[in-house]
C-alpha cells in the first residue's frame, strides 16, 4: 500500500471515529472556519488549561478529551523506546489526521506542538548554573555540552520524526505556510515557528540543494510550476513561458532531494548586449531572440520564492552566485551582471513622505513644480495626484524629475531597522549589489504603475565590489552609482 493510500485510509477511520462521537462534520467545519479568526482572542485558554478541563469553550475546536488524545499521539512519536522508523510511522498517522482536520482543529495541533514540547525549565536552569560555574575551568567544555543539550526542546525531536516519512518534509513546509498568517494574532505559536525556521535552515542548507536549469524541454509539470509560482511578472500563457525559455534566456532553480519536483526558488535571466531599462521588450513574445555571440550582459529580471513555509530561510544570494558562475562558464564574454527590478514599496513610502520631500526643495525647484502641477505652493496631495499621470509626463517635466528624486531617496537612503526599506532592495543590496540606475516607465503595466509609478531599477552585481558594498550597508549606508548620486 502506498503512503497516500495509507493516509487516506487513516483519515477515513478517524472521520468515522468523529461521527461516532456525535459530531456533525458540516457544522464542525463551519465552526472551525469561523473560530480560527477568533481563536486567539483575549481570554483564550492555554493548552495546559484545556488539557486539565472537562468541557470545551465555545471558540475551542477540540474538546479536552480529544485534545488529550492528540497530545498522547504526538508524545508517542518521540517515545524514546521506539525506533526512528516506528516514530516516522506514528508521525505519518498524525499527518493523516491533520489532512482531514478543519482549520481550527489544525490550529489546536499547532498550539500543542508549541506549548507542550518545551525544554525542561529546571534542568535548563541547573545546567546553566553549572556551566557558569565551570567557565575558566577544565570542566567548561563538558558543562557547555550539558547546557546545550538541556536547552534543546522535545519539539525539535518531534519535527525530526515528522521529517522521517516519505512526504514528511512537504507536510512540515505546508504546515508552516498555513500557520504563518496567524503568528501576529497568536503569539503562542511563535515557539513552534522559530523551531521550524531553525530546522528548515539546516535541512535546506544550500549545500544540500541542486542547481538545475529549467528549459522548454523540461517536463511539462515543471514548467507549470513556473507559471504557478512566478511572483514578479505574471506568466499569461504557454507562449509567454516559451518566450522566457527561448535560446537567449536562461532559467535556473534550486531543488531539494526531498522535494524533487518543486523548485524552491528560481531566477529568470535575459542575455543581452546592454543593461535593460524596460521589462516590455523582455516580455515581448514577438521579438527575435538576441544574438548570443554578442551577449555581454546577464539581466536577472525575475526571482521567485515558491514555498511560503520556508520564509526566513535564505538561499537567494547563493542562487545568484551559482547562476553567475554557471553563466560565465557557458558564456565567457559575459562581463556585466545586473537586475531589472521592481520597486514594490515606493508608492506606499511616497504617500507617507511626499510632504517631507517637498520641504527639501529649493525655491526655484518648488516654483517650477508648482507651475507644472497648477498649484502654488505645491502640496503633497497635488503632487501625488499629478504623479498618477506618469506616462503622459514629458521628459523635462518637474513632476517627473521630482518622482525620480523621491525614488532615488527611497532606494539610496531610506532604512528601516538598519536595513533598506524596500523588500527587493533589501535582498539585492544585502547580497552586495549597488543601486545602478533608475528607469522611467520601466514597467508601464497596471501592476508596475500601482507599485512604483512605472519606475524600475537596475541593481548592479560588480563581482569585485560585493564585499565592499555589504560592509558599507552594515555601516548604515547604501552603495549607489554616479547616476543616482545627483538625484539624492
Amino acid at each position: 500500500m502506498s503512503a497516500p493510500e495509507w493516509i487516506a485510509r487513516s483519515v477515513s477511520r478517524l472521520r468515522s471515529t468523529e461521527k461516532s462521537e456525535g459530531k456533525r462534520p458540516d457544522v464542525q467545519v463551519q465552526r472551525s472556519s469561523d473560530a480560527i479568526k477568533t481563536g486567539a482572542a483575549e481570554g483564550a485558554r492555554s493548552t495546559r488549561e484545556r488539557l486539565q478541563a472537562t468541557l470545551r469553550r465555545k471558540q475551542e475546536a477540540l474538546s479536552p478529551r480529544v485534545l488529550r488524545r492528540t497530545l498522547t499521539e504526538l508524545q508517542a512519536i518521540i517515545d524514546p523506546q521506539v525506533s526512528e522508523i516506528e516514530g516516522g510511522r506514528r508521525a505519518m498517522r498524525v499527518a493523516g489526521w491533520y489532512a482531514g482536520a478543519a482549520p481550527n482543529e489544525r490550529r489546536d495541533m499547532w498550539l500543542l506542538m508549541s506549548e507542550q514540547f518545551v525544554a525542561d525549565a529546571q534542568k535548563t536552569k541547573l545546567a546553566q548554573a553549572q556551566f557558569e560555574a565551570a567557565v575558566g575551568t577544565p570542566d567548561e567544555a563538558v558543562a557547555e555540552v550539558r547546557y546545550r543539550r538541556a536547552t534543546v526542546s522535545p519539539r525539535r525531536r518531534l519535527l525530526q520524526r515528522f521529517s522521517a516519512f516519505p512526504d514528511g518534509i512537504r507536510f512540515l513546509v505546508d504546515l508552516r505556510a498555513e500557520m504563518l498568517p496567524h503568528l501576529k494574532s497568536d503569539k503562542r505559536l511563535q515557539a513552534l515557528d522559530v523551531e521550524m525556521e531553525y530546522m528548515f535552515s539546516t535541512w535546506f542548507d544550500v549545500g544540500f540543494l541542486e542547481l538545475r536549469r529549467i528549459s522548454w524541454d523540461s517536463p511539462a509539470s515543471l514548467i507549470e510550476k513556473l507559471i504557478k509560482y512566478e511572483a514578479v511578472h505574471d506568466i499569461k500563457s504557454w507562449s509567454d513561458v516559451k518566450n522566457r525559455l527561448d535560446s537567449d534566456r536562461r532559467c535556473y532553480g534550486f531543488f531539494h532531494p526531498r522535494l524533487p519536483d518543486d523548485p524552491l526558488i528560481f531566477v529568470e535571466v535575459a542575455l543581452m548586449d546592454e543593461i535593460a531599462g524596460s521589462i516590455t521588450p523582455l516580455l515581448d513574445e514577438s521579438a527575435d531572440a538576441a544574438d548570443l555571440n554578442k551577449a555581454t550582459t546577464a539581466i536577472f529580471y525575475s526571482i521567485s520564492n515558491t514555498q511560503g513555509g520556508l520564509r526566513g530561510v535564505s538561499f537567494g544570494d547563493s542562487l545568484i552566485k551559482r547562476v553567475v558562475e554557471t553563466l560565465k562558464e557557458e558564456f565567457p564574454r559575459l562581463k556585466t551582471f545586473a537586475t531589472l527590478s521592481p520597486i514594490p514599496g515606493f508608492r506606499g513610502w511616497l504617500g507617507k513622505n511626499a510632504a517631507a520631500m517637498l520641504e527639501q526643495l529649493d525655491d526655484k525647484a518648488r516654483t517650477a513644480l508648482g507651475r507644472a502641477i497648477g498649484f502654488e505652493p505645491p502640496t503633497a496631495a497635488h503632487f501625488l495626484g499629478a504623479a498618477d499621470n506618469v506616462l503622459a509626463l514629458p521628459d523635462k517635466s518637474p513632476v517627473r524629475l521630482m518622482l525620480l528624486r523621491c525614488a532615488a531617496r527611497y532606494l539610496g537612503q531610506a532604512m528601516e531597522g538598519g536595513k533598506p526599506a524596500d523588500a527587493v532592495a533589501r535582498f539585492h543590496l544585502g547580497n552586495g549589489a549597488c543601486v545602478e540606475r533608475l528607469n522611467w516607465a520601466g514597467d508601464p503595466s497596471p501592476k508596475g504603475l500601482k507599485q512604483s509609478y512605472g519606475l524600475m531599477v537596475n541593481y548592479l552585481y560588480d563581482l569585485k565590489r560585493l564585499d565592499r558594498h555589504r560592509a558599507l550597508l552594515a555601516s548604515g549606508r547604501i552603495a549607489v552609482s554616479g547616476q543616482i548620486k545627483p538625484l539624492l
